[in-house]
């Protein structure tokens, strides 16, 4: 590769690995720590990320929609959790799971 062509490559992040991030290291931070806000501000840090990208690759709509599934997730986790009697991570687990698949399928799959 000349140098020209290396500063044109940019390494994109996938925005699903921001929504697990999100999801799952903001539950394990919360979780781990006891600081429930601290969790939250890396969700919400994460979902920004997340939005800007889907903003920018995919439009207004695709970001609206995929931020209320993300925003969903995190309600299901606790509707799961703490309705169900689900054990927490399992809850965490399979929203993140979904929540990334559909996001990989439809904003960051080429």
């Amino acid at each position: 590769m000349t140098s020209s062509t290396l500063t044109r490559t940019r390494a994109r992040i996938p925005s699903a690995l921001l929504v697990a991030l999100g999801l799952a290291a903001g539950f394990g931070v919360a979780q781990g720590t006891g600081i429930r806000a601290l969790g939250g501000a890396l969700f919400v840090g994460a979902g920004l990320g997340a939005a800007w990208l889907w903003a920018r690759h995919r439009g207004w709509a695709v970001a609206l929609g995929l931020g209320a599934l993300y925003v969903g997730a995190f309600v299901l986790a606790h509707v799961l959790a703490l309705g169900v009697g689900m054990a927490s991570w399992l809850a965490v687990g399979l929203v993140t799971l979904a929540a990334a698949g559909i996001t990989y399928a439809v904003a960051d799959r080429a």
